[in-house]
């Protein structure tokens, strides 16, 4: 079990202009369009800092009041109006929606007192269901469409999920629209019935069980009154302890009063590991993450007077934790870029820490699990996963050999039993759910999943790499078809912050615009955490720029090798991957036929003033700084629009429940980018029953593919692809 709560990664967004003429025109313009929706108003608001004047033309949006939902509604039905009218699009969706349907996939599998609970969207559903599986055999925990049609059918979906150490009951985070404002419920897991909840304000939820399974802790919300700016949403939470009978108390938090030093934008997380002689309480500043740890006695974990020693502070660059009995395993990037593993004693100070695992710059460390048997490395070499195991009592690592060349994405150890439980896929196979028997050395496929029959031979896949514009070389993925010659329509995908890396993950939908006659690839920009620390704080910062060049480096090695040409290469990316995105188009406008931009981060200069601001201050900085401010301007899309400027053709989405996004950033970029003139499209897609695509339905995702998809063929000039009103 990695200790690690459910709350961490939670949070978890040369100028080569080309002048638009004043008789450009669009060729790829949909035909028999009878009227467009109203530009938005302009109504400039200048600031200055640090002797440098910024004009917000859009600032008002982001009250999100009546004028502008409407606006965006509006922008949203011509939207869709433009992508139903592409006559191909509805039988793209027909086909995503069969062959994704086909599938059962699974997440968090885990294992207590011999009960495996895991989601499971089996084959045909919508929805992701808590299962459980023992001796009486699999069924449903939770059913979502039983309890979507109990709440008004509305998207409903299961945010988290965490059994106790005992396996007789699981607490699980509901939420409705893609909102992650997750309700949290506990559950029998023999029987099925609600034994407690719902709680509300739980969003991050459940972080730890008490040893004797009695007790739940969590990360809860404070609860916001009518004059809090949005920026207090994530302050100030409390970790609470719930007996399930009565109501909750707060234990932690810098309200609270006592416990280790919390501060206001910090978010305190509890966890317990059977067998171990202390808790851990984790102050989770945000999105950094580099962690701050205390240690006491489990059993004075409720206690307010009880005394925590320091183990680890930020500057100590540990990432990850696990215990085993009296043994601490800390992952660490002290002077080790690729990371290395320490260990030391309960009671022992980090400066008696020993190295476990040295770092290896051919490979990357990404997280640690202790079993009774052996700590269990999971490492990297480029996109693809290699397990190491250090036998208990040993400081020799081993690799084991995997099933097949590919990414392990969900891992789960109990520090109780020997052996590691996962999920191995690839960029062309599908995942499946595996178990390494230490005693045998070999590998039992779980079964839980489905897999119809699916030939990934049909696919190739490239490993590349490109030239930046400094000189380094950056990783390329290109997945194409077998056999395809001359130019393909290709899309990048690429993101490029928090560390976060693109590995080797199966996609059905690629696989769907693959089969429509597209290639794709993954291009691995710095600010990633692909090649290490290293890598991300390449890209991080004043070091930003490097990653949408890295992005524009991607594209023209693709061109200089024949895969693709201007009118036929597309980006794709979102969140975070907004600032990647919005700021190669602007830097190289010439370079790309469009760019799709989902749920965008496209002003981060005012960022910090939405919710989820103040938590990613740690990953981009403050305009309160000198610094700051010019790291922010550097990326911010807004600022960087220029009137009289032919851009790609844009397609931006957004879901008017995005807690992460808020959605005036999006609907700013698009205000913004009809107002410079440009000739092609700048359409704006809304889903009002949606969020950040966190707790989106399958059927949700089809249609979002599908219009991608469509709108990437249309752009690249394939004429059954162009819309028409008319036909439609």
């Amino acid at each position: 079990m990695t200790l690690r709560p459910v709350l961490l990664g939670s949070f978890v967004m040369l100028a080569a202009s080309a002048a638009l003429a004043a008789d450009a025109v669009d060729p790829l313009a949909p035909l028999n369009v009878t009227a467009k929706p109203p530009v938005a108003p302009v109504k400039p608001v200048t600031e200055t800092f640090f002797g440098v004047k910024v004009t917000d033309n859009y600032r008002y949006m982001e009250a999100l009041d009546k004028s502008t939902i409407d606006w965006m509604k509006a922008q949203g039905k011509y939207t869709r109006s433009i992508l139903d009218a592409i006559k191909p699009r509805a039988d793209l969706e027909k086909k995503i929606a069969a062959f994704t349907g086909s599938f059962g996939f699974v997440q968090g599998y885990s294992t207590y007192n011999g009960r495996a609970f895991y989601e499971l969207r089996a084959p045909g559903s919508d929805n992701f269901d808590l299962m459980v599986k023992d001796q009486k055999g699999a069924r449903k925990l939770i059913d979502v469409e039983v309890y979507r049609k109990a709440h008004g059918n509305k998207p409903y979906a299961i945010n988290y999920f965490l059994p106790s150490l005992d396996g007789a009951k699981v607490a699980v985070g509901i939420s409705e629209g893609g909102s992650e404002n997750a309700m949290l419920f506990v559950y029998d897991a023999a029987t099925g019935r609600q034994i407690a909840g719902p709680i509300d304000r739980a969003q991050f939820g459940a972080t730890s069980w008490s040893n004797d399974s009695k007790t739940l802790y969590f990360v809860r919300l404070k609860k916001l009154g009518p004059k809090d700016a949005p920026t207090e949403k994530y302050r100030d939470a409390t970790l609470e302890a719930w007996n399930l009978k009565s109501n909750p108390v707060p234990l932690f938090g810098a309200t609270v009063g006592h416990g280790p030093a919390v501060t206001h934008d910090e978010f305190p997380a509890l966890v317990i590991v059977p067998g171990a002689p202390v808790a851990v309480l984790f102050a989770i500043n945000g999105v950094q993450n580099e962690l701050q740890l205390s240690t006491v006695p489990v059993d004075k974990a409720e206690d307010p007077k009880a005394q925590w020693t320091n183990l680890v502070s930020r500057s100590d660059s540990v990432t990850g934790i696990d215990i085993r009995g009296d043994e601490i395993f800390l992952l660490s990037h002290q002077g080790a870029p690729t990371f290395q593993i320490l260990t030391l004693k309960v009671g022992q100070a980090l400066s008696d820490a020993k190295v476990l695992l040295p770092a290896d710059p051919k490979r990357v460390i990404d997280s640690i699990h202790a079993a009774s048997d052996a700590l269990y490395v999971l490492a990297r070499s480029g996109a693809y996963s290699q397990l190491l195991r250090i036998p208990a009592g040993q400081t020799t690592a081993e690799q084991v050999s995997l099933p097949f060349k590919g990414h392990i994405s969900n891992a789960f150890t109990d520090e109780r039993l020997p052996g590691i439980s996962f999920s191995l896929e690839s960029f062309v196979v599908p995942p499946s759910e595996y178990r390494f028997d230490p005693a045998s050395k070999t590998f039992a496929d779980l079964k839980i999943g489905v897999t119809p029959p699916y030939d990934s031979t049909r696919y190739v896949v490239s490993d590349l790499e490109a030239k930046a514009r400094d000189g380094v070389m950056v990783p390329d993925t290109l997945v194409q078809p077998k056999g395809v010659k001359g130019p393909q329509v290709t899309l990048i995908q690429a993101y490029g912050s928090y560390g976060i890396s693109q590995l080797a993950d199966f996609s059905p939908r690629a696989v769907g615009f693959l089969e429509a006659g597209g290639s794709y690839a993954s291009c691995h920009v710095r600010g990633g955490g692909e090649l290490g620390e290293a890598w991300r704080l390449g890209g991080k910062d004043q070091n930003k720029p490097n990653t949408w060049r890295d992005l524009i480096a991607c594209g023209e090695d693709l061109i200089a090798r024949g895969v693709t040409t201007k009118q036929k290469l597309f980006i794709f990316g979102g969140s975070a991957g907004g600032i990647t995105m919005g700021r190669a188009m602007t830097e190289r406008p010439d370079l790309f036929a469009g760019m799709i931009d989902a749920v965008p981060a496209a002003n981060t200069l005012r960022a910090e003033f939405s919710p989820n601001g103040p938590p990613n201050i740690p990953e981009f900085g403050t305009i309160k700084t000198e610094q700051g401010f010019k790291n922010l301007y550097e990326m911010d899309t807004l600022q960087h629009l220029k009137a009289g400027t032919q851009y790609p053709a844009v397609m931006i989405t957004t879901g008017l429940n995005d807690p992460r996004v808020s959605p005036w950033e999006p609907a700013k970029l698009a205000a913004a980018m009809q107002a410079t003139g440009t000739v092609n499209p700048v359409l704006l897609r809304i889903d009002a029953e949606a969020g950040h695509g966190i707790g989106s339905t399958k059927s949700q995702n089809d249609k979002l593919y599908a219009d991608m998809y469509a709108f990437v063929f249309w752009r690249a000039g394939l004429p059954v692809w162009r819309p028409d009103l008319k036909a439609k």
